[in-house]
């Protein structure tokens, strides 16, 4: 229960970030920063319990990988599931009925800039958080929280950026992406851990 209950924590002030900073009034164009240093923040908090997931396509990733056993991604995702939710719903008292400006991505390019931004995301966690050769390093965390970042700055403005079906649906939630838009991040977000996986197998290998 330890586990879970990080997850919950972290997903959830990870998820309250984007909302807070996002709905107007935000942090505007520094809104990633912010988000960025959130996930790291929380990442570095969790890491040592639960390994610091806070998404379901991560935990997916890392199953995959070798590094999650099978028994813990079903209670993983539900943990991150509600910790997004209920950030969600707090985000709503705050900023009041109607705050939010809903989105409206272009399909196809919004699942590709979700595929690639979930991609960069679980394929940083593999290689800085599950390698023997980076073992105990001190910037694992910094690293995650940065890809977010950047890919937030980079491809935010095209799919929303979630790369993370937690926040996505926090986001629906909270009124900033249509409930009929669920499925391009659900489907994109694990697609992106699932080929993050197979590349990092490819690459560095399971073995390891």
């Amino acid at each position: 229960m330890k586990k879970y209950l990080v997850e919950f924590v972290g997903t959830f002030f990870l998820v309250l970030t984007v909302g807070s900073t996002v709905i107007a009034p935000g942090a505007g164009t520094l809104a990633p920063l912010a988000i960025g240093a959130a996930l790291m923040i929380m990442v570095y908090a969790g890491g040592h319990v639960s390994g610091g997931h806070y998404n379901p396509a991560v935990t997916l990733g890392v199953f995959l990988r070798g590094k999650c056993p099978a028994t813990d991604v079903l209670p993983y995702w539900i943990a991150q599931l509600v910790g997004g939710i209920l950030a969600a719903v707090v985000v709503g008292y705050f900023k009041g009925p109607g705050a939010a400006e809903a989105i409206s991505p272009d399909f196809g390019r919004a699942m590709v800039a979700e595929f690639l931004g979930t991609f960069a995301l679980v394929y940083v966690v593999l290689n800085t958080a599950t390698v023997k050769a980076t073992a105990g390093n001190s910037y694992y965390g910094l690293a995650i929280g940065s890809t977010v970042m950047v890919m937030a700055f980079a491809l935010g403005n095209i799919s929303g950026g979630a790369f993370n079906p937690s926040v996505a649906f926090g986001l629906t939630v909270m009124g900033i992406s249509p409930p009929a838009n669920i499925w391009i991040y659900l489907l994109a977000d694990l697609a992106g851990g699932v080929a993050a996986a197979m590349v990092f197998k490819q690459t560095v290998g399971f073995d390891d």
